[in-house]
């Protein structure tokens, strides 16, 4: 049997004699030529089939198999600049592996979102879906070039906990052998537990949060890259998730702009967006910007939305805004000197309305500072014990942040909604597939 190749190795066979292993994806006909498209999730191919270079029972095959039979083609590789991806197979011959019996339910024509969510488990082998996912690969494994790159040590963090990060509306609970436990809204607590052996740390995981919410930004059920820094300020912070961001961008553009073609994504245009530096402004300067486009906000109000997308839109790049009001921020958040009324934190705002892709703060470093805002937010201290104890041996200023894998890949992508970035979304009405 010739040599088994993926189809993104073809460029490096051409006239040679190879065998691609995938399943049919679409079929046509013209005169007495035959032309089948395989997919083997690297990629697409045409293969071509004439009654002079191809066996008679294969070519009659080409007639009768129908979408997503899983096969074997054997033939040889010539390049062809009208075919998808510039290379084609003059097919010899096909081996079925396994020929459905009923017409796949996801046929090449417009479906609904309710059909295609139930047919996730199906819908995730079209080619649109195929481009998002490989964009998705690629933003994961940008995150962990780049913290190789920064000298981060990559570690874990528990997904059944005891406390709560983000507030405890938005807790999933459990029950843990008797004990009351939750699903975790966040890493960051056992990270900044981490840093403090490990100087800088990170982590790419799954949260939790049982919001009840409809919007095209929201999941159950997402990741997050967590990364918690040791000696760093709010500014070392802020520089270092726009580092990471540009080169997460530039990393997709660079390994996956044939994806991004077939999103009909900018290429460009995304580059643009992050080269310069991102933009930055307080949380009060935002209120304004948001009140200027015709958003009501008032001081104090979390974003929503549409308070996201004015200043998306206004600035065309990726925003910080900064100093938030302390009361609508969690606990953990150091609290500026200058004014204890807001905190050295800050969310980044994806461009094209996109909206917030990064939370992050320094955080609280002083054991007097923890407990009188523990206090300050009604929360017990005994579940806290441990958290307390990183600042009573060794307590350096530090700082992080988690960036949302799903709203930076939709952001990338172009995609109007979230529940495309992830294989499985789990959303407020969805649990199934």
């Amino acid at each position: 049997m010739p040599q088994a190749v993926y189809i993104e190795e073809l460029p490096s066979h051409v006239g040679k004699e190879v065998a691609v292993r995938g399943w049919l994806f679409n079929k046509r006909s013209s005169g007495k030529i035959r032309f089948l498209i395989v997919r083997d999730g690297t990629g697409c191919l045409q293969c071509v089939a004439t009654v002079k270079d191809t066996e008679a029972e294969s070519f009659e095959l080409c007639e009768r198999l129908p979408q997503e039979t899983s096969l074997i083609v054997t033939g040889t590789v010539r390049a062809d600049p009208r075919a998808p991806g510039g290379y084609e197979l003059l097919l010899k011959k096909i081996a079925p592996v396994q020929i459905p019996k009923e017409q796949f339910p996801i046929a090449l024509k417009e479906h609904g979102v309710g059909f295609l969510m139930e047919h996730r488990h199906l819908w995730i082998r079209m080619r649109r879906q195929f481009a998002i996912l490989r964009v998705r690969d690629a933003v994961l494994w940008a995150i962990r070039e780049f913290f190789k790159r920064e000298g981060f040590v990559a570690t874990e963090c528990p997904i059944i906990v005891g406390t709560q990060v983000e507030g405890t509306t938005t807790l999933f609970p459990l029950d843990y052998f008797g004990e009351p436990a939750y699903l975790s809204q966040s890493g960051q607590l056992y990270l900044e537990a981490t840093c403090m052996a490990l100087g800088k740390v990170y982590w790419i995981g799954p949260a939790f949060r049982a919001e009840k919410s409809k919007t095209r930004r929201h999941l159950t059920e997402f990741w997050m890259a967590e990364a918690e820094m040791a000696y760093f300020d709010h500014e070392d912070n802020l520089a270092l998730q726009e580092r990471l961001v540009r080169y997460i961008v530039e990393y997709v553009v660079s390994e996956r702009n044939r994806e991004l073609e077939i999103l009909e994504r900018d290429a460009e245009a995304l580059t643009r967006e992050v080269e310069g530096p991102f933009a930055r402004v307080t949380y009060g300067e935002a209120v304004e910007i948001v009140n200027a486009a015709g958003v009501p906000m008032e001081y104090g109000d979390d974003f929503g939305a549409p308070a996201e997308d004015a200043l998306s839109h206004h600035f065309g790049r990726p925003v910080f805004v900064e100093r938030f009001p302390a009361r609508i921020k969690p606990f953990y958040m150091k609290r500026a000197p200058d004014d204890p009324s807001v905190v050295l934190g800050a969310d980044l705002i994806a461009p094209e309305g996109y909206g917030e892709i990064i939370g992050g703060s320094q955080r609280v470093d002083t054991e007097e500072e923890l407990l009188r805002q523990l206090d300050e937010y009604r929360l017990p201290r005994e579940p806290y014990r441990w958290y307390i104890d990183l600042r009573r041996w060794g307590s350096v200023p530090h700082s992080g942040f988690g960036l949302g894998v799903e709203r930076t890949v939709a952001w990338i992508c172009g995609i109007k909604h979230i529940r495309e970035a992830i294989p499985f979304p789990r959303m407020l009405d969805r649990l199934y597939p």
